[in-house]
């Protein structure tokens, strides 16, 4: 995977990881391992997925220990199998005990969104894009939505400031408080950058009214029945045919299946991060 991550990102990610599983150092190692002495180790893959995550465990180590050697033996991306060795380190005995937790925990991570967003890309068969969401771990967003790119899906927003989202949320406030809804979302779209996307997410066909009218460049629907979709769905090509139309809503497999059947742009799928199943890694002493 040819994708270049920002270490001004990365770096403190990793330090704040360290700090928070080392504490005032590790007890053990430190009274067992003599500091001079070297070690060499594999890491394995102890189950079928897409890894992730190789040059942050690569940055775990080399914290630890500058002059340590990493040997990547696989690419982020890349499908490995049950017992696939994809990286060996030398160096520090000390350190490779001490990072082994941290680098781990990124990689099995990483590595299981990854899985979980290309087994949903591999349902999709270029019928419609998978997304993610902002429905990630505090801290973690920016390596997550990585690991979403390494499992070929594609990236929403990743922060507020990068589009305009009016959400359900937003439209019943302005109704509560009996605040001219479509008016405000009109002298909006004016003060906005041309460049900027609106994108307005639509629960019901009153939302959907209001939409319409608003002209966006992408329409959600959330948590709509099948049926509900079809019927929107061909109200939006009819009447907006170059706005995008994004689905999203408690997307599993099954009804990723049915979605292949409806004309879409992307679904939205907010599980792949928040409650994808990390894959397995053991780290091996070998010499």
């Amino acid at each position: 995977m040819r994708i270049k991550l920002n270490r001004r990102i990365v770096i403190p990610i990793i330090k704040l990881a360290l700090q928070e599983d080392i504490g005032e150092g590790d007890i053990t190692t430190e009274n067992i391992i003599p500091p001079t002495l070297k070690a060499k180790a594999k890491i394995i893959a102890k189950e079928k997925g897409i890894i992730c995550g190789l040059s942050i465990a690569k940055d775990v180590f080399k914290m630890l220990d500058k002059k340590s050697i990493w040997r990547a033996k696989v690419s982020d991306g890349d499908l490995v199998k049950p017992n696939k060795e994809v990286a060996r380190i030398y160096g520090s005995a000390r350190a490779i005990l001490t990072a082994e937790r941290v680098a781990l925990n990124f990689l099995q991570h990483l590595s299981g969104i990854a899985t979980a967003t290309n087994k949903l890309v591999k349902i999709a068969k270029d019928k419609f894009y998978i997304y993610d969401t902002r429905k990630t771990h505090p801290g973690l967003r920016y390596l997550e939505r990585y690991a979403v790119i390494c499992g070929g899906g594609k990236n929403h927003r990743l922060q507020l400031d990068d589009m305009v989202l009016i959400k359900d949320n937003h439209i019943k406030i302005c109704e509560l408080n009996k605040l001219p809804t479509e008016e405000i979302f009109y002298r909006m779209r004016q003060r906005l950058d041309y460049t900027t996307d609106v994108e307005i997410e639509c629960c019901n066909f009153k939302e959907l009214k209001l939409a319409l009218k608003m002209k966006p460049d992408v329409i959600m629907l959330d948590n709509m029945t099948y049926n509900q979709l079809k019927k929107a769905i061909k109200i939006i090509r009819k009447n907006l045919p170059k706005t995008k139309i994004e689905v999203s809503g408690k997307i599993d497999e099954r009804k990723l299946n049915k979605l292949k059947r409806l004309n879409i742009d992307y679904v939205s799928v907010g599980s792949i991060t928040h409650s994808a199943k990390d894959l397995d890694f053991s780290l091996e002493i070998i010499g």
